[in-house]
């Protein structure tokens, strides 16, 4: 299990074009498909858990995230090709018992997302943090909605020195933070919200 610490900022495609302009470095583009799962009754989204597949650049990653407390989520994947494949070896590595028994009968797609990434690692003062900048879709319910937005995930290092490194491109770009997940975002639209 690893914890993941990330900040969320909602973007415009522009924005996201001069971040990536002004801090230069070795950018990855990673095409994303992501599909989020959720048993028949939604007893994973009411506990806040997130259960999805998404390829990445075709390589099929299976993962579960539960609150962590603050901004932070624990996060265990697992390559598999389909969630069916992984839900059992995440299962086991969660350690969840309780996700066993909620996802008996089975778990069935509620939303998604399509979008590039442009992800680069930037050492900052006292921390290592991923740089992603998104731009797409989020799908659900015959809905769509286009985002842009960047994200910092810290890798290694201070919290603090990854949220200074987030809030000054926020406030240089003019950017403004975006609390819900990419999840939330297209769950509400599966939900006609």
């Amino acid at each position: 299990m690893s914890t993941e610490f990330e900040l969320k900022y909602a973007a415009t495609a522009a924005q996201l074009k001069q971040i990536q302009a002004a801090l230069p470095g070795n950018y990855i583009s990673i095409a994303m498909e992501t599909t989020y799962y959720d048993t028949p009754g939604h007893t994973l989204s009411a506990r806040k858990w997130t259960l999805r597949r998404r390829l990445e650049n075709g390589v099929s990653i299976c993962t579960l995230k539960t609150p962590a407390g603050g901004l932070g989520r624990n996060e265990w994947e697992v390559e598999r090709d389909s969630i069916e494949a992984g839900l059992p070896e995440l299962c086991k590595l969660s350690g969840l018992a309780e996700l066993t028994s909620l996802t008996r009968d089975g778990v069935i797609p509620v939303c998604g997302a399509r979008f590039i990434r442009q992800a680069c690692r930037m050492e900052t003062e006292d921390a290592t943090v991923e740089l992603a900048l998104d731009e797409g879709i989020l799908f659900g319910g015959g809905r769509e909605l286009p985002f842009s937005e960047m994200e910092v995930e810290l890798k290694s290092g201070s919290k603090t020195a990854a949220c200074r490194f987030a809030q000054i491109l926020a406030l240089r770009f003019g950017l403004t933070p975006e609390e819900k997940s990419k999840f939330r975002r297209a769950l509400t639209l599966a939900q006609g919200e």
